[in-house]
C-alpha cells in the first residue's frame, strides 16, 4: 500500500516514515504493557490486550457495515 500510494522519488521516505512510526507504537505499546504488568498484574496486561483486540473487530464490523472501505 505504501508503494502505491508514495511518490516514486518519495517512496523511500515514505517506508522510512511508515517504519519509524510502526517503531514508535510498538515501543509505546511495550513500555504501557511493561507498566501495566508491574503495576497491576499479568492478567491485567493481557485484559487490556484482549479489549483492544475485541474493540478493533467491533470497529472494523461497524466500518463494514456502513459499507466505507
Amino acid at each position: 500500500m505504501i508503494a502505491d500510494c508514495a511518490p516514486a522519488e518519495l517512496r523511500g521516505t515514505a517506508f522510512g516514515m511508515f517504519n519509524l512510526l510502526t517503531g514508535l507504537a510498538l515501543l509505546l505499546a511495550s513500555v504501557i504493557a511493561g507498566a501495566l504488568w508491574d503495576a497491576v498484574g499479568y492478567q491485567a496486561t493481557f485484559l487490556v490486550g484482549g479489549s483492544f483486540a475485541v474493540l478493533t473487530l467491533l470497529g472494523l464490523w461497524v466500518i463494514q457495515a456502513r459499507g466505507t472501505h
